[in-house]
């Protein structure tokens, strides 16, 4: 853009003053992100007091003779990890800024700017960086601000010393944390009119602790707002109603300590007695309500704002950025105009990463095919039931005709209970919300639908079919796999778009019915687990009847961790091939796999275990991400963990044969037990208890099914991307996957899509580093689980649900990513879910720990069947727990302490 300026120009011809009220939102280059907000709202006609900006062209001038790029290298080359380096690298560029002297047409400039201003006048001195208080990134305090400077000299100074704040330790770190290149940041100055504040603080537009949206939070002080940001003073609290500017809460500071303007520049700072008083009246507060108003209309979306009240009473506007902490609200419906509630299914599906954009479409097309079967038939398969919304990369499930009816209130949360016991007692939670108010009370709809439904694909006579005759059961669920190899073979001459549409058409057709299909069998073996426990009622100990699903047999999961054993055990046998497992990094093996140039117990036991199980991954419900038979990486570091393990009692063949064993005798002891209550009821709970273990293991069919299925249909969408390569429409053929299947189909017809995937690209690694997801969401952008400590106890421990019997003591691995974790044996296992392409891990752990899951949710059957004491929905685990930290696990009672103490609720 055309930027007017004040004084001389760089060499470049670009200048290095510009008049605030001369900038907005496209000068960000030129004058960084806090300047080109407030030219941006001076251009609103809101209250900003006037001044000008030192440009990224000044600072591009001093950076140069600074001789940086050597630094710059190092800092390229520094893992984020190393801290340490990060900042001794930092403290150097900032040496070398400070050492080298201001051009003088740049000193001329600024003196020139500032004397416009006004003689002598006091001004606020503020960095604003390219990196900042952007809508991913605000940047907040990472850069220095000096306030109440005077004269022309000290002027230059805090100009020179915000230069330098580029590259303080924490800007360097939060530049790497957040992905930005050091060597494309750069600095520019604002210089303002300081506000002489009589009262000043900062506002959040939207709630930063509960997310609600619309809903403000106000802290104010006497005195500069420098104490409220800075968080040197107790202020005065106000949470505030935009839509009505009622003021829903006010708590009193003490307001200590309050920071003024020193008399010829700086500024100091006084303790005073604590205040009694409140420092807004109700109509400053309706005025500030008003202005956040303004300033989040004018950008869309929440804002931080800083603000100040001068002596005479006149509000002014110093700052706004956007709240970057917020989650992202999912994209409204046409009947949201009432409150939704939002369930994370793809949190609760073991998923903490985002998914891809084409993992995303393909969650549609199963979803529309889901609700095709629950009998609702007007849906665009492509475009997913109205239901299915996303936020951030994750999939979440409106799930307010669920909370507004009575079945749903009855049934759901009992569902989620065993398999995401947090989120049941959130949802249970907002029971009493009268926004929520129970509107659909008959029961009859879903018990007719569901009623269709199984008596469409049988599902009574199929479990009548597996109770009685397992091995048949079995033998006919092995069928389905054949068939579905038989199904999802096009023609190898398919042309892409027939690649394509086939792809909709098996997610559609195929991935949905498999549940009908399947489950009926795992159905009958856990009713029959239930059965038997009514019938043995104070009989059966707690714990006890979980022992009885430890070992289970013919669980394709733990059937295919134990391969991935007995391809270890042979590994181990060759010592130079056990050797290299050890010592070459995982992906340098996986480029040896793909050349077939490993040792041949390597290869061919690779090849063999993949030509099985390569159609599984880490997040394996996600299309877009890579099969283990196209990158056999983590494979190969599972591995390489399992070649540690030297305990003979700790193999895992042998816990998996000692848990079976376990399990029968548990049996026996049940049986035995009931019999003694009357001989029928022991025959019942006998065979109740046999056909559970016979049946329960096939519970991870239909999921494996499902991911056979969509690595069908990732083959597909490649060759699809393959031929995008060939007419210039993609770069490289994976990119497909940051497309949806609608933009497919229109590469395919001739529109370019580079530069979409590269937008795509960039968010999809943004959401990648982002820490914190919510099981449920409110369209008011409430997290009802927000702000509501963990369960704590009285010596530190923490408190969760049981999920797997057992007592162990060991040292904590805190595990966000499988992909290169590694896990020592015996090791505590602390990750945030998990789903089948973490359970290779599983093997060598010692305990289990998980911030999502319920008693029957995937990690913790799994922990069970291997006899690995677990903790699941426990909230904050990955935080609150550190690699290196001695746990005990207490598998029984779902409690988390250190061992030298033993906790008891508080």
């Amino acid at each position: 853009m055309d930027t007017p300026q004040i004084g001389p120009e760089a060499g470049r011809g670009r200048p290095l003053i510009v008049a605030l009220d001369h900038v907005d939102a496209g000068a960000l280059p030129l004058v960084g992100g806090k300047a080109a907000n407030l030219g941006e709202l001076i251009a609103a006609g809101l209250p900003v007091p006037a001044g000008f900006c030192v440009t990224t062209e000044a600072y591009r001038d001093v950076a140069a003779a600074a001789e940086l790029a050597e630094i710059l290298d190092r800092l390229a080359a520094t893992p984020a990890g190393d801290t340490g380096a990060l900042a001794g690298l930092a403290r150097q560029a900032r040496e070398r800024i400070l050492a080298t002297v201001m051009p003088v047409p740049v000193a001329d400039a600024v003196a020139a700017a500032y004397l416009a201003l006004g003689d002598r006048v006091a001004v606020a001195v503020r960095s604003s960086a390219t990196a900042e208080d952007l809508p991913f990134a605000s940047f907040a305090g990472q850069q220095d601000t000096y306030l109440n400077v005077v004269g022309v000299e000290a002027v230059l100074d805090a100009v020179h010393r915000c230069w330098a704040s580029l590259w303080t330790d924490r800007a360097v770190v939060y530049r790497v944390t957040n992905g930005i290149n050091h060597a494309t940041a750069r600095l520019a100055v604002v210089v303002q009119h300081l506000v002489e504040a009589a009262v000043a603080g900062v506002m959040f537009t939207a709630n930063p602790v509960t997310g609600r949206r619309r809903q403000a939070v106000i802290d104010a002080t006497p005195g500069l707002g420098e104490a409220v940001v800075s968080g040197a003073v107790n202020p005065d609290h106000f949470v505030v109603d935009l839509a009505t500017a009622a003021v829903l809460e006010r708590r009193l500071g003490d307001k200590r300590l309050v920071v003024r303007a020193r008399q010829g520049g700086g500024t100091e700072p006084s303790a005073q007695p604590a205040s009694d008083t409140l420092c807004l009246t109700d109509e400053q507060i309706r005025a500030l309500a008003v202005l956040g108003t303004q300033v989040e209309a004018h950008y869309g979306e929440p804002q931080d704002i800083e603000w100040a009240i001068d002596p005479a009473g006149s509000l002014w506007l110093t700052q706004a950025r956007p709240i970057t902490t917020l989650f992202p609200l999912p994209a409204a419906g046409l009947d949201d105009s009432d409150l939704r509630v939002y369930f994370c299914f793809s949190l609760a599906q073991g998923l903490h990463r985002p998914l891809t954009p084409m993992g995303l479409a393909a969650i549609r097309v199963i979803g529309a095919s889901v609700v095709r079967l629950y009998g609702v038939r007007s849906i665009d398969a492509m475009a997913g039931p109205p239901a299915i919304r996303d936020a951030a990369g994750r999939v979440f499930i409106d799930i307010t005709p669920i909370m507004r009816s009575a079945v749903g209130r009855a049934l759901f949360p009992r569902i989620l209970d065993v398999m995401e016991a947090r989120s049941a007692a959130v949802l249970r939670s907002l029971f009493d919300d009268a926004r929520l108010s129970v509107m659909h009370r008959s029961w009859w709809p879903f018990v007719g639908r569901i009623g269709r439904l199984a008596l469409r694909y049988g599902v009574p006579l199929l479990a009548a079919q597996a109770l009685a005759r397992p091995p048949a059961a079995r033998r006919r669920l092995a069928r389905i796999n054949v068939e579905l190899e038989r199904r999802m073979t096009p023609p190898d001459s398919a042309p892409a778009e027939q690649r394509l549409d086939f792809a909709v058409r098996i997610l559609g057709d195929t991935t949905a019915p498999l549940v009908p299909r399947v489950l009926p069998a795992a159905a009958a073996g856990f009713a029959m687990l239930g059965l038997a426990g009514r019938l043995l009622g104070a009989n059966a100990r707690p714990g006890e009847l979980a022992t009885v699903l430890r070992g289970l047999p013919h669980n394709v999961t733990t059937e295919m961790d134990l391969d991935l054993w007995r391809l270890a055990t042979r590994i181990r046998a060759d010592t130079d091939a056990a050797n290299m497992i050890r010592r070459i990094p995982a992906a340098e093996l996986a480029g040896r796999y793909r050349t077939r140039t490993l040792p041949p117990v390597v290869q061919r036991g690779l090849e063999e275990f993949l030509d099985r199980y390569g159609h599984r991954a880490v997040a394996e419900i996600d299309v877009g991400l890579p099969r283990w038979a196209e990158d056999p990486t983590h494979i190969i570091g599972v591995l390489a963990n399992y070649l540690r393990l030297d305990d003979p009692d700790r193999a895992p063949d042998v816990l998996f044969a000692r848990g079976a064993a376990q399990a029968e005798a548990m049996v026996a002891t049940l049986t035995a037990r009931a019999r003694r209550r009357g001989r029928v009821r022991g025959r019942v709970v006998g065979f109740a208890l046999n056909r559970a273990r016979q049946l329960a293991g096939v519970r991870e069919l239909p999921k494996y099914y499902i991911v056979l299925v969509l690595a069908q249909v990732r083959q597909q969408l490649a060759a699809v991307g393959a031929q995008l390569v060939a007419t210039g429409r993609l770069a490289a053929a994976e990119d497909v996957f940051f497309l949806d299947l609608g933009e497919a189909a229109a590469g395919l017809q001739g529109q370019d899509l580079r530069a979409v995937v590269t937008h795509r690209r960039q968010t999809y690694e943004r959401e990648l580093r982002r820490g914190h997801i919510p099981r449920v969401l409110l369209s008011d952008g409430t997290e009802p689980e927000a702000g509501a400590p963990p369960m704590m106890f009285t010596d530190g421990g923490l408190v969760g649900t049981a999920a797997s019997a057992g007592t162990v003591t060991g040292h904590a691995r805190v595990v966000l990513d499988p992909t290169g974790a590694h896990l020592q044996p015996g090791e505590i296992l602390v990750a945030p879910s998990t789903d089948p392409g973490w359970t290779p891990l599983f093997l060598t752990a010692g305990g289990l720990v998980m911030e999502m899951g319920g008693a029957n949710s995937h990690g913790a059957v799994v922990a069970r069947e291997y006899g690995i004491p677990a903790v699941v929905g426990v909230a904050n685990a990955t935080s609150l727990i550190t690699t290196g930290q001695q746990l005990t696990v207490d598998g029984s009672r779902g409690l988390i302490s250190t061992p030298t103490t033993e906790p008891t609720a508080s």
